[in-house]
């Protein structure tokens, strides 16, 4: 019995909207993006998440939802002109259809400026709704124009039950696996290899299947899931789990301050075709994070990094990257900054949106004046030092400490500078 020439994956794409696994948070009854597709609304949008998460699927079935012009365009192979194409062809079809088509654009971050400006003009008429798969930030990867107009939906990675699932779905309603007789003694390997990726596991899976013959029983252990995967996958793959292991262990390295392991990372990712825009991001939320106000300079030299790398890209790209690697590898460490943010964002999810004290209120208009906008504000350089002890927190916040620099020369010079003016009112906890 020969394996089907279609992918297990591909057979197994849920019909409708109830088949699909994951995403409670976007598609269960009372969510926002399904009450919107129930009824027959639906703003451009880009679906951002992992690997394998479900991102083309969901764009299927949001089609077979609504039951408009559906044109699909993929970033790796499309450009201006096959987008002009079929902005064209739902202009025609729209002659007949009072609703517009949908467009889905897979690796939509893949999209130079220009193609992504090619886009503008029809999802702001509405000749198309525009659905985009990315599994970078959007934020990075779509121009601004185009993004004000769409709506963002994080999906999430799936759960190891939610895998398990897919997997004995599978098993249970494919034609060619109901025929074969599988045991699956352990997970590990399989959940492992595929890295939370439901079409890399249905694939590793098929692959195992296909290894015996049709008549033979498999009992599927870890042992030979690894056996049969050493010889069938990459050992790297950008988009799947190595991408996101290679990249945490570089992180960590620095972040542990061994600049020769994180060159070693950085060179991995690089032999393995990495984005180098991708690394470049990774080291400015580094130089933030992890060394902040230990020294300042690192986000400087992260940021030129970046715009650095943007303008000459491979291979000297890769002189650039080491370089900041280096640098903030063997900087001063710091993690205030991120505590600082972390604990200020849980502290307003708890107490919700405190008032802002009148003295503090803007007044551009005569009658917010009258109100007492800004009324007893008084400004600091007026005043000795430019500084003066005025309360900036709203009632509910007072006395909170969110920042506490750390150990390193610079930020106790900080810890100094607030104690002075302060007078210890924000002293450490």
């Amino acid at each position: 019995m020969n394996t089907p020439t279609t992918p297990l994956a591909e057979r197994m794409r849920p019909s409708n909207l109830d088949e699909y696994v994951g995403q409670e948070h976007l598609l269960h009854r009372e969510a926002g993006l399904r009450r919107s597709l129930e009824a027959g609304v639906l703003p451009s949008l880009i679906l951002w998440g992992p690997p394998g998460v479900g991102k083309t699927t969901l764009a299927l079935l949001i089609a077979q939802q609504l039951k408009r012009p559906f044109y699909v365009l993929s970033a790796i192979s499309s450009g201006v002109k096959e987008v002009r194409d079929v902005i064209k062809k739902a202009e025609e079809k729209g002659m007949f259809d009072q609703h517009g088509a949908l467009l889905f654009i897979d690796e939509i971050h893949r999209f130079s400026k220009a193609q992504q400006d090619s886009l503008l003009g029809a999802v702001e008429k509405g000749v198309v709704t525009l659905i985009g798969a990315t599994t970078e930030n959007p934020s990075f990867e779509v121009i601004s124009a185009l993004l004000s107009r769409c709506q963002v939906y994080t999906l999430e990675h799936l759960s190891k039950a939610q895998l398990i699932s897919i997997l004995e779905h599978a098993m249970k309603e494919d034609e060619w696996l109901k025929k074969r007789s599988i045991i699956i003694q352990e997970f590990d390997a399989l959940l492992r290899l595929s890295g939370g990726d439901a079409r890399k596991l249905l694939t590793l899976f098929e692959i195992v299947v296909s290894t015996h013959t049709a008549n033979e029983k498999i009992i599927l252990t870890d042992e030979l899931v690894m056996s049969v995967s050493q010889q069938s996958m990459a050992l790297y793959d950008k988009d799947g789990e190595q991408h996101y292991d290679i990249v945490s262990a570089f992180i960590k390295s620095i972040r542990g301050s061994d600049p020769n392991a994180a060159i070693y990372w950085l060179a991995r990712m690089i032999e393995g075709g990495e984005d180098p825009k991708f690394i470049a991001r990774r080291l400015i939320i580094s130089a933030s994070e992890d060394i902040g106000l230990a020294n300042p300079t690192a986000l400087i030299m992260a940021n030129n990094t970046f715009q650095a790398v943007n303008q000459i890209g491979w291979p000297e790209a890769r002189i650039i990257l080491s370089q900041c690697t280096i640098y903030l590898a063997n900087s001063p460490k710091g993690n205030a900054a991120y505590k600082a943010i972390n604990k200020a964002l849980d502290f307003v999810q708890k107490t919700g949106y405190l008032p802002v004290p009148a003295n503090l209120k803007n007044a551009p208009t005569q009658l917010m004046k009258e109100l007492g906008y800004g009324k007893e504000y008084r400004y600091p350089h007026n005043y000795p030092d430019n500084f003066l002890d005025q309360e900036y927190m709203p009632e509910g916040a007072i006395g909170n400490n969110f920042y506490s620099p750390g150990s390193s020369p610079k930020e106790k010079e900080v810890e100094k500078r607030i104690n002075f003016f302060w007078k210890n009112k924000y002293s450490k906890e």
